[in-house]
């Protein structure tokens, strides 16, 4: 006859995940199982702190175990979190990043900055260890968005120290360079600015590494997709459809370049530009429509002074709309790298 213990991870074993469509049993999120007193306790290891689906897996593990496996009556779970790890990180990058997304767009204005600033501190507030790289090198808008525009990074031991707002790391060529004059590069020297934001400052481990892309297809995302294993792109939209054909160009050289498209955000969404773009674009492409975020004058005075809405004003529409859009990325990001043959398995990171 097996015992308790046998019997409660048979249990568990029929509890899906439900992005990844697989138990939580043979994902390894299950652990320090033990029965005491009548109760299961255990932790549940998710796979991102962003998670929105705490109280799906209690409601279903309560079912599966409670009065229905002999001597149970209650079920104790503590909860844990591990982004997974892309072995492609290895041997590539000298910082522990465990996942790499990119922000883009294909036309300038549609607030992809915006998008990603909320996305990292939403991502930050969740528990997640988030940095948040400028790669618009030659038009940086971070310093402001995040209220570091005075901000200048400390060189300890030959690299730079990436300055913190609302617990992400920040690094961006407006700390280095003077706003009143004009940053002139050519591509090579493009390549070579954003490799350095990555092996020349001082990250610490990482969940997520954001970066902030110039828009359009030309040498920084081209450079990015090619130096680094990134784990997708989230494609940055308004709703009319002059913004949906160029965010589409963008989407295409994503695919040619073998990054998996994370799915579509369709902002300034409302009565000024209309909806549906967005909607319409990740039909087209196959992919989720990860949200909407409406326009709202409270999300351009919050980049303008530096207080991402997501931290300021998060009960507004526009907060609420970010807070989810991070939940929707991270579940991706977990989606992605768990079908990958060349993930790490949760039981072996750290």
């Amino acid at each position: 006859m097996s015992s308790i213990h046998e019997q409660v991870m048979a249990a568990l074993s029929t509890v899906i995940e439900p992005e990844l469509h697989r138990d939580i049993v043979s994902l390894n999120m299950v652990r320090d199982l033990s029965v005491e007193g009548g109760t299961a306790k255990f932790t549940i290891v998710l796979t991102t702190p962003a998670c929105p689906l705490k109280n799906v897996f209690q409601e279903r593990c309560e079912a599966v175990l409670v009065g229905k496996v002999a001597g149970i009556t209650a079920v104790d779970i503590q909860w844990d979190a591990q982004v997974p790890t892309d072995k492609k990180m290895f041997g590539r990058l000298d910082v522990p990043i465990r996942s790499i997304v990119a922000i883009a767009s294909g036309k300038g204005g549609v607030g992809k900055s915006t998008v990603a600033t909320n996305l990292a501190v939403a991502l930050a507030e969740a528990g997640a260890r988030v940095g948040l790289i400028d790669a618009d090198i030659l038009n940086p808008n971070l310093p402001m968005m995040t209220g570091l525009s005075a901000g200048h990074p400390r060189v300890v031991d030959n690299k730079m120290l990436p300055i913190e707002a609302y617990g992400v790391k920040v690094m961006s060529t407006g700390f280095i360079t003077d706003p009143s004059k004009p940053l002139i590069l050519r591509g090579p020297m493009l390549h070579s600015a954003i490799r350095q934001f990555f092996t020349d400052v001082e990250w610490g481990e990482l969940d997520y590494m954001i970066v902030d892309l110039p828009p359009g297809t030309g040498d920084a995302p081209l450079s990015l997709a090619q130096s680094f294993p990134l784990t997708g792109v989230v494609i940055v939209t308004q709703p009319q459809d002059v913004a949906v054909s160029d965010a589409l160009r963008s989407a295409a050289m994503f695919e040619t370049l073998s990054v998996p498209v994370l799915g579509i955000v369709e902002n300034m969404a409302g009565d000024f530009f209309g909806s549906g773009g967005g909607e319409t674009l990740a039909e087209r492409l196959k992919v989720p429509f990860l949200g909407r975020v409406p326009l709202n004058a409270e999300v351009r005075k919050g980049g303008d002074y530096g207080r991402p809405v997501v931290a300021y004003q998060p009960e507004t529409d526009a907060g609420q709309a970010f807070l989810a859009l991070a939940q929707q990325v991270a579940a991706r990001v977990s989606v992605v790298m768990l079908q990958s043959a060349d993930v790490i398995p949760l039981n072996v990171i750290g």
